[in-house]
């Protein structure tokens, strides 16, 4: 589910790079960013897509244990590019359309805030709660 919304988005930052607005409103080091979010981004998808490879290549017709585990930390490690990629670029889109870093930086690190809170602390938090409602049901 997740990573036909990456590809877009993969696809939409290398169509930014064609568009006037790029050059002539972005800094070189802000369209150094950009190049760092494209990056970040197709690392995301690789993790992403390594757990389909491995497993139509190393284990195709089973489900062991290990390719549960290798999926999840690979899923869960492209999480973390894909966070950073995100909020560069919204940073940049903020920067182009408010024309200001400081605003444009408090709204990537709002948004920074609000994807490690969802994507890695509440997961680790629920995880922690459950395990210690675990032990006191034993």
């Amino acid at each position: 589910m997740v990573l036909p919304g990456i590809q877009a988005l993969f696809g939409f930052q290398l169509i930014a790079i064609y568009n006037q607005r790029f050059e002539s409103e972005l800094a070189v080091y802000e369209q150094k960013l950009h190049l760092l979010a494209i990056v970040l981004v197709a690392l995301a998808i690789a993790l992403i897509m390594a757990p389909a490879a491995y497993h139509r290549q190393a284990e195709r017709g089973q489900i062991s244990r290990y390719f549960i585990d290798l999926s999840s930390n690979l899923l869960t490690w492209g999480i973390a590019p894909l966070l950073l990629g995100l909020v560069l670029e919204v940073y940049l889109t903020a920067r182009i359309v408010l024309d200001s870093i400081a605003a444009s930086f408090a709204i990537a690190a709002l948004m920074l805030m609000v994807f490690a809170g969802l994507w890695f602390v509440f997961p680790r938090f629920k995880k922690s709660r459950l395990r210690g409602e675990r032990r006191s049901l034993q």
